[in-house]
């Protein structure tokens, strides 16, 4: 496929089909040709620009390529569709936005920094929804976890890298956390003390 425009209507096709993002490797394998990718590159910078001034664009994230629906059209959107993501406590979110600022970060740092204990259920909610992952072991006593931020948090943030996470109050508004002391900026926000965390997994919208 020689033609530059057809190019770039196969690759609007790939990606209006796809659930996911897709990297430009994952699109050069569309072809039969060996494209450059900065061929692809290119031509998906080109299509942003054919998408701009409608209600999806086209964005670059970690993980690739997506299209997805403008913010300012989102909540009307969410009229016809009307799933929404869990939500999630206090004590969970805090927890995401420390290892996000710090990472990579043990359950003791996370601890250190938000003066109460840190039950196993706030890790698993922050791992099953696909947001941290284990990253390696500190070289100490016990060898305990590492934690850091995976692709996937920043997909569902739109970024491509950490070096795009905005400041932490901007962070505390998009993940719905609320009071965040500005004296921690950019640090994570510290837990009020005797903090009840046991009731730190995903709750229902």
């Amino acid at each position: 496929m020689d033609n530059p425009n057809e190019m770039k209507i196969a690759l609007e096709a790939a990606l209006l089909a796809s659930q996911t993002p897709l990297s430009v490797a994952e699109l050069k394998r569309m072809f039969d040709e060996d494209i450059a990718a900065d061929t692809i590159r290119h031509l998906l910078e080109e299509l942003r620009q054919d998408w701009n001034g409608r209600g999806v664009e086209l964005v670059n994230v970690a993980s690739g390529w997506r299209f997805q629906t403008r913010p300012a059209f989102q909540r009307l959107v969410d009229r016809i569709a009307p799933e929404r993501a869990p939500r999630y406590s206090r004590a969970v979110l805090e927890t995401l936005a420390i290892i996000a600022y710090r990472q990579p970060v043990t359950r003791g740092d996370i601890e250190s920094i938000r003066g109460v204990t840190v039950s196993s259920g706030i890790i698993k909610a922050l791992e099953s929804r696909g947001w941290i992952d284990v990253v390696g072991h500190r070289e100490v006593a016990g060898r305990p976890a590492l934690y850091a931020t995976t692709r996937a948090f920043l997909d569902d943030l739109g970024l491509r890298s950490l070096q795009e996470l905005p400041p932490l109050e901007e962070l505390a508004k998009t993940l719905e956390l609320p009071e965040i002391p500005e004296t921690q900026e950019p640090a994570p926000a510290a837990g009020e003390a005797g903090e009840d965390d046991s009731a730190a997994e995903p709750r229902a919208a």
